[in-house]
């Protein structure tokens, strides 16, 4: 008996059937190190328009979590999309080094700097430290397939970039923006320092609320204010508050002018008083007490209270009454506790009574002597012997413990408090800078959308920013102030390029160990060398001045900045006010965020839930180019979700697009596009729509990668492969493929085809698929380069004339027809009618238009339909015939009764005929031993 299998055109791949991503893409890291891939980049893109995407340093601390892989990944995918787009697009990477974090890390390790250990040593053993956690994040950075500068990255912590950092205060200094305050301040007492907004978190936290009377001096003079003498009992005013430890350093009440203010007889604890509280909270304040009987005497206005003095609640000192617009009857009492230390409203207000802050809370949140019975009492502490004082006396009202959202630093993540010192400040206000960056925001592209608003309403109530911190590791302010008037020195810009040349050659260090009489010669006598270091913010809001304007294959602004949706807050913000104070134009043109990562229930990844996913365990044991696809394929502007229960779903989809590909490939076998590549004008029609698709996709696919929008691309490849090709496409050539002459018109057609679809899919996912895109584009047939990346988008697609009668329309509705036959097929195989789909024969009872459209097929229609025999008829013959989806089309399924060709699968009445070969038919006679067959329907 003859064996036919060796006459086939059997497809064979050195492209593995498995991926076994997680053995092979290191590999491929180690081939992209040997030809050294980055520079090659570098080196084609010279002289290409530049596409510059600042990267927004990751804190050297820790781990990467999946947060930071997404970020990384999304920047990675875009950089190479635009590659890939003709592009130069370098990639810096930075890390941002200095702060409290490492500062603090540092500490536990081996004491306080200045204390146990010299300050120069200190700051070296926080840089050792940096560097070590660099070394862990860029290694896992790398193992993600991000492709970047990796050997010379941006620190923060270089001292050249610290000097620059130096020089970006000095044009601020410069045009006007920097100021000295003495203002309350979110104040870290774990880490001993200011911090700004964008270093505030805000988590739950369990406080106690409390109603302290506020006894009235002159209580006659008071009553006459309210026109009566009526009622019994002392007369208090009633203020509330949340932050009782901050009682101490109350120096006044306020009250509104506008507001009225009832006169409250009652009896609460100690006999009757008459109480003055908010005249429109009366019922709500007395139902929140549990009082029932209580008596409105008579009501004044909050400005003919003004001026009058109260009994300090715990001190024997007396405070007055003042009138602010920030009180609000939402809450409390109408009546707010002032504490000019600890709240910026209430300082505000202090100020224009002339009131001067206490400072009774040091810098580690004790309280000073100055204090009293309180002395030595941490602020953490301190609400329940503040509240024992208030009960000693009889000046506590009302107790209620309560939960709510109370900030807290992001670092340390323990609660903060308002405490006023003095500190440095870039004036939202006075060079015009909120009114500046409101203005830029217009003009830069926010990605989504809804960015813009959001960073709006961010800079329309943003404070001025305090930049200084009370801490070693940390870039310094290198000022000097005058030591009695507290101006700055009149050569602060020189005096800045000095120590910024000092700290270029030897860091920090060369500033905070510098003798001010070797700047400043005899006048150091007369100034004090500022000893504050820069907030973190100001590092990494610099570095469009210190990065962008240094590194040569940059520029500024940058294209695009990019990062998690609490950036708006944090880089973004800051980036914005320190470009528009020293450039007066925002340091970026497009602004793109991505959420949060979440697991599938959305809560949020904690390792108490036991939710948490590693990027680190995913590369291990999928592979990175799993976690690629799972950050394509999630809507990155919102909450994105994963779980393993995710990735194994995004697996299997991975494996669609693979296992695509490698069909493709394989069917390449023996194919020279050098010679074998057929014209499209010889091409089979079928073949000639394949390509003309792809290049309709590939159109979609590069618009949707200029704006972002990957998870578009991945379903537009994921839909191809399974729908177009694997649908459709490729189920009909496989017998084309197979069993046709190697080298016959009807064979090289469809592999022209093939070619031309892997050549441009390869492209497609390299941006995402980073690695498999890789392994595709070096066992493709043809001349290859080092890397996919080295190339552009394909460019030879080519699309059909708009006139083309077998164009795409044509191919969509016999696509249609042929899906509504497989499900005539498939039921029929379920009834056990057939038992495949090529021992079918078909008659079609079919309308006349599509009557027309199948008949320009010919005998290729039984090919195209996957079955042995293909009959049509009028649809007018089909009344018993199955119903279809397809309006105007019924069908009937029957077993084939012809016998079946050994080669071709096909039940043919010719198969025997031929002496020679008596198991095939004689399509397979003639490409076995004849001329081989041809197809006419193109």
């Amino acid at each position: 008996m003859t064996d036919y299998k060796h006459t086939l055109n059997l497809p064979e791949t050195e492209f593995p059937m498995r991926g076994n991503l997680p053995q092979r893409e290191p590999a491929r890291l180690a081939r992209w190190a040997e030809i050294d891939l980055y520079a090659r980049l570098r080196e084609e893109g010279q002289g290409r328009r530049k596409f510059i995407l600042h990267d927004g340093p990751p804190y050297a601390n820790g781990s990467i979590h999946i947060g930071h892989a997404v970020n990384k990944v999304i920047k990675d995918m875009i950089v190479k999309a635009k590659t890939l787009s003709g592009f130069d697009a370098p990639y810096i990477p930075g890390w941002d080094c200095h702060g409290l974090p490492i500062e603090h890390k540092v500490e536990t390790t081996i004491g306080r700097a200045g204390d146990k250990v010299p300050f120069r040593e200190f700051r070296q053993q926080c840089r050792d430290y940096a560097t070590k956690q660099i070394k862990g994040q860029k290694d896992d950075f790398i193992r993600l397939g991000v492709i970047g500068d990796w050997d010379k990255p941006y620190l923060t912590m270089n001292a050249e970039t610290e000097a620059n950092i130096v020089r970006s205060l000095g044009k601020i200094i410069e045009n006007g923006h920097l100021v000295k305050g003495y203002k309350p301040v979110y104040w870290s007492v774990v880490g001993q320092s200011a911090l700004a907004e964008a270093e505030v978190e805000y988590q739950e936290k369990t406080s106690i609320a409390i109603d302290v009377r506020m006894t009235v001096a002159d209580e006659s003079a008071v009553l006459a204010l309210f026109n009566t003498t009526a009622g019994e009992g002392p007369v208090s005013i009633v203020i509330w508050t949340t932050t009782p430890w901050t009682i101490p350093a109350n120096q006044a009440v306020s009250l509104h002018a506008e507001l009225n203010y009832a006169l409250v007889e009652t009896a609460i604890n100690h006999g009757k008083e008459r109480l003055i509280v908010a005249a429109e909270m009366v019922d709500t304040i007395m139902a929140r007490w549990g009082i029932q009987q209580y008596q409105v005497l008579a009501e004044c206005s909050g400005k003919a209270l003004e001026g009058q003095l109260l009994q300090h609640p715990v001190f024997d000192r007396q405070v007055p009454v003042i009138l602010g617009d920030h009180v609000t009857t939402e809450a409390g009492t109408g009546a707010v506790h002032t504490a000019p230390d600890h709240g910026m409203e209430d300082f505000i207000v202090g100020q224009e009574y002339g009131l001067d802050t206490l400072n009774l809370v040091q810098a580690n949140g004790t309280y000073s002597d100055a204090a009293g019975e309180f002395a030595g009492v941490h602020v953490y502490k301190a609400d329940e012997p503040v509240c024992d004082a208030l009960e000693r006396e009889h000046k506590l009202v009302h107790m209620k413990k309560f939960q709510h959202s109370y900030p807290h630093c992001w670092r340390t993540k323990t609660p903060l408090i308002y405490r006023a010192t003095p500190q440095w400040f870039i004036s939202m206000d006075d060079k015009n800078l909120r009114a500046d960056a409101l203005e830029a925001i217009k003009g830069v592209q926010w990605f989504p959308g809804w960015g813009q608003a959001r960073i709006e309403a961010m800079f329309e109530q943003s404070p001025d920013w305090c930049i200084s911190r009370q801490r070693t590791w940390g870039v310094p302010i290198t000022l000097f102030t005058h030591k009695q008037t507290g101006e700055l020195h009149p050569r602060t810009q020189e005096l800045i390029e000095a120590v910024a040349l000092r700290i270029e050659k030897d860091g920090i260090d060369a500033w905070f160990e510098l003798d001010a009489a070797e700047l400043l010669g005899e006048e150091a006598a007369d100034y004090d060398k500022v000893t504050d270091t820069l907030d973190v913010w100001f590092d990494s809001g610099t570095t469009h001045n210190s990065v962008l304007r240094t590194r040569e294959e940059l520029q500024f602004p940058a294209d695009m900045y990019l990062e998690g949706s609490d950036q708006h807050r944090g880089w973004f913000q800051s980036s914005l006010k320190t470009s528009i104070a020293i450039n007066g134009v925002a340091p970026y043109k497009q602004v793109l965020t991505h959420g949060f990562v979440v697991d599938e229930k959305g809560y949020k990844m904690s390792k108490s839930l036991g939710n948490v996913i590693a990027p680190q365990e995913v590369t291990d044991s999928m592979g990175a180019d799993i976690l690629r696809l799972w950050v394509s394929a999630t809507d990155y502007s919102g909450e994105m979700a994963v779980s393993k229960q995710i990735l194994q779903r995004t697996a299997d989809a991975y494996r669609r697009i693979r296992n695509t590909s490698r069909f493709l490939l394989a069917n390449l076998t023996g194919f020279d596009p050098a010679k074998d590549l057929v014209e499209p004008d010889q091409m089979l029609a079928l073949d000639r729509w394949a390509v003309d698709a792809a290049w309709r996709l590939q159109q979609k696919i590069i618009a949707a990668y200029d704006d972002y929008r990957f998870l578009d691309v991945y379903q537009a490849v994921h839909n191809f492969c399974v729908q177009e090709l694997g649908g459709f496409y490729l189920d009909i050539i496989k017998d084309r493929q197979y069993t046709t002459q190697a080298d016959s018109l009807a064979r090289r057609s469809c592999q022209s085809a093939l070619y031309h679809i892997a050549e441009a899919l390869t492209r497609w996912i390299a941006p995402i698929l980073t690695f498999t895109a890789e392994e595709i584009y070096e066992v493709l047939p043809g001349s290859r380069r080092d890397s996919v990346l080295l190339s552009n988008w394909y460019e030879g697609l080519f699309t059909l004339s708009a006139d083309d009668e077998l164009g795409d329309a044509y191919w969509r509705r016999i696509m249609s027809i042929k899906d509504a036959v497989n499900k005539c097929l498939e039921d029929a195989r379920g009834e056990k009618l057939v038992k495949a789909s090529l021992a079918a024969e078909a008659i079609l009872y079919v309308s006349d238009s599509i009557q027309t459209d199948l008949e320009r097929l010919g005998d290729e229609l039984r090919f195209v339909l996957i079955t042995s025999a293909v009959t049509l008829k009028p649809l007018a013959e089909g009344a018993e015939a199955r119903e279809t989806s397809v309006d105007g089309l019924k069908v009937t399924v029957a077993a084939s009764e012809h016998p079946k060709c050994a080669r071709c699968w096909h039940h043919r009445a010719d198969v025997g005929e031929h002496a020679e070969h008596e198991e095939i038919c004689g399509r397979c006679v003639d490409n076995v031993s004849g001329s081989g067959e041809q197809r006419y329907y193109a």
